[in-house]
């Protein structure tokens, strides 16, 4: 993501988020940066139409909406897979992602699958990824 692009997204956020503590802001300037460099990393054909209003980014590929929610085992709060559903259905998306976000390749493989059992992430997700952040590197667990 270019410099200038950048700054105009992160003050949008500042600006539309207002009501946000300067915690939530920064994480939602994260989730922006992930998000970009994720669609970077994956498949330029992405178009990014909502990421301030939600923890669930809303892109569009080849016209079909679909919702990607980033997590870092690390840093994220616990995970309500009822209300990416719900997110779903009331945004008529088509596709929910739910991409791991690390930022170093210390994270075994089964702490993802032991996540993902114990939040039933496979039955309220369409896709899975590992995402490398540093190495842009996009691996898919489904």
């Amino acid at each position: 993501m270019e410099l200038n692009a950048f700054q105009e997204l992160s003050e949008k956020i500042t600006l539309e988020c207002f009501y946000m503590s300067d915690s939530q802001q920064e994480e939602k300037i994260i989730q922006l940066i992930d998000l970009h460099h994720f669609v970077e990393c994956y498949h330029q054909s992405l178009k990014v139409i909502d990421y301030v209003n939600n923890p669930v980014n809303i892109i569009e590929e080849n016209g079909i909406k679909k919702g990607i929610l980033f997590y870092d085992l690390k840093f994220s709060s616990p995970l309500n897979p009822y209300e990416s559903d719900q997110f779903k259905k009331e945004n008529a998306l088509e596709e929910l992602w739910f991409v791991f976000v690390e930022e170093d390749a210390k994270t075994l493989h089964s702490q993802y699958a032991d996540f993902i059992i114990e939040n039933a992430v496979e039955v309220f997700y369409d896709k899975i990824f590992v995402f490398n952040f540093f190495q842009s590197i996009i691996s898919s667990l489904k």
